[in-house]
């Protein structure tokens, strides 16, 4: 093979075309480019990437392959142990915080229903989106991979599926969020924290039944929203359970 040899590993290769899957293939370049670089040309955005490999030996984004090596691309592998090899990114917060782009108003809701924080704003283009997740120490989630090459992006998540229950599972799957599941903390609507409220303190803002049924509620310290815990947030429960399993 001529030029330089590439091999993806693992969902990087949902990125390839079929005839590149799963195979080492040669790539030829028109001089001196990054690896980094070299990847998103060939359709895999930087933030997938979790290793790459020249030979045997762990190198950066910038580094410039030359015709001949072999270059391996790994995505997050939580079996691997990647201590002490040269990091690509800083690494993620912990626990970490996600912003969605404007497909993803479903996954949006049950993330917060899951009280994990997810900021999402339908009105922001893909520079303020890549901008905002930089300055926030966000993960950007979105089906754009066009979007996850943006160089401002540090930690992304390129979502293969329009099902926002499946969605959710490659999320808490892929950042191994099970034990930051805390319902009934965050508000659907703007994101903030919830804090528990006197019964009292909203009567006059609930429904007749909810004020016979429910006797707990909370409200959102940021837009003053009030929630109590119905029977969704239990089902929602078990289908966690159920990804967790799985």
């Amino acid at each position: 093979m001529a030029g330089i040899i590439f091999r993806f590993y693992g969902d990087l290769n949902d990125f390839l075309p079929p005839a590149r899957r799963q195979v080492a293939f040669a790539y030829e370049t028109n001089g001196p480019q990054s690896v980094k670089h070299l990847i998103e040309a060939l359709g895999v955005p930087h933030p997938e990437v979790a290793l790459i490999l020249n030979g045997n030996v762990p190198v950066g984004f910038s580094h410039q392959p030359q015709p001949g090596e072999r270059i391996a691309v790994f995505p997050e592998f939580f079996s691997l142990d990647l201590a002490g090899v040269l990091p690509l990114r800083p690494p993620l917060p912990d626990p970490p915080a996600f912003l969605a782009d404007n497909h993803l108003g479903r996954l949006v809701r049950l993330l917060r229903l899951l009280g994990i924080d997810t900021t999402y704003d339908h009105e922001l283009d893909d520079e303020s989106l890549a901008e905002r997740s930089r300055d926030e120490n966000r993960v950007l989630l979105t089906r754009d991979r066009g979007l996850l090459k943006r160089s401002l992006v540090i930690w992304g998540y390129c979502l293969r599926t329009t099902d926002s229950h499946e969605q959710l599972r490659a999320v808490l799957h892929r950042f191994r969020l099970f034990d930051h599941v805390a319902p009934w903390t965050r508000c659907l609507r703007c994101n903030g924290s919830l804090h528990p409220v006197d019964k009292a303190a909203v009567l006059d803002r609930l429904e007749p039944k909810t004020k016979l049924y429910y006797e707990e509620f909370r409200q959102c310290d940021r837009c003053g929203q009030v929630y109590w815990q119905g029977s969704h947030i239990e089902n929602l429960l078990r289908i966690v359970e159920e990804i967790k399993k799985s």
